[in-house]
């Protein structure tokens, strides 16, 4: 009876898809930030409080994990939410068909379903329209609850507030 527990613990082993995590594969000691670096996008488009992630370097399948979900504003301006599973395809700059992560635009919650860097910009596409911001706004992460603006926070160390925003009202992203 054991053999048939190991031979069939084989076979689903065998025929699972490939996946490199935080604890596994050819990267142990990559972070879900070093994935996202490696692929062209600053370590900021993720809040603080990464568990683990998920990444099927086939497909570029990529999944990240928070213990709950996250929510902060930058600025005052944006409201930001975070599932506590979120995922999409990765590739390089560019970050399709994303699931988990919405903006809140006056009084209406809309899911952020790409991302994508071009020369110096990061852009964010709610399907419909899209805002592109300076890549260097996105050098640190921001905190669950407070976002950039965390001065007087306990535990935290961020200081340093979200600049030089620019938003581009009604642009079909590609």
């Amino acid at each position: 009876m054991p053999s048939i527990i190991i031979l069939t613990s084989l076979i689903l082993l065998i025929s699972s898809p490939p996946l490199t995590t935080a604890n596994g594969g050819d990267d142990d000691n990559f972070t879900a930030y070093d994935v996202i670096e490696s692929y062209g996008f600053p370590k900021g488009i993720l809040p603080i409080g990464v568990t683990g992630y998920e990444l099927d370097k086939s497909t570029g399948k990529f999944k990240a994990f928070f213990n709950d979900t996250c929510s902060f504003s930058l600025e005052g301006t944006y409201d930001l939410k975070y599932k506590s599973t979120i995922g999409g395809t990765i590739s390089k700059g560019r970050l399709t068909n994303l699931t988990g992560v919405s903006v809140k635009v006056w009084l209406f919650w809309l899911n952020i379903v790409e991302v994508y860097v071009t020369d110096d910009e990061l852009g964010f596409s709610v399907g419909i329209a899209s805002a592109g911001f300076p890549i260097g706004n996105f050098e640190m992460c921001p905190q669950c609850g407070c976002g950039m603006d965390c001065d007087g926070v306990v535990g935290s160390d961020r200081g340093q507030r979200v600049r030089g925003s620019r938003l581009n009202s009604f642009v079909s992203s590609v």
